[in-house]
């Protein structure tokens, strides 16, 4: 599994990205489930910062294989990722047809603690 971590700014109202969010969260959540699976994706979480630019979600996605991902995504064209992508199109003005993994990130650092010590912090 990789770890792929981008991040968007909002243009678009605020209302219109919290009926994204909770459309995702309901009515369209089987259709989020499934569409997640399709393209080996085990995780993501969506997180909202604000900046003096304006707000920014932060996504973080474990998934299969990125490279291998991202081409699939970028021509899927079934209702959920259309629809998808429609969303993401306006809500940040990243067209995920042309660049599906998102704005470039590099990781510039990076700790993990082992097991061992995971499991005390976890713990206290």
């Amino acid at each position: 599994m990789s770890l792929l971590v981008r991040s968007f700014p909002l243009q678009g109202p605020m209302p219109e990205f919290d009926a994204f969010v909770n459309a995702l969260k309901g009515p369209r959540a089987k259709e989020a489930e499934a569409f997640y699976r399709a393209h080996g994706i085990a995780h993501e979480s969506w997180h909202l910062q604000q900046t003096p630019q304006g707000p920014w979600v932060i996504v973080v996605t474990m998934i299969r294989d990125p490279a291998d991902t991202a081409p699939k995504y970028a021509i899927a064209t079934d209702d959920f990722a259309t629809w998808f992508k429609a969303q993401v199109l306006s809500l940040s003005g990243v067209d995920a047809s042309r660049n599906p993994l998102g704005p470039p990130t590099t990781e510039i650092y990076h700790w993990s603690a082992n097991a061992e010590t995971a499991k005390a912090i976890a713990c206290a």
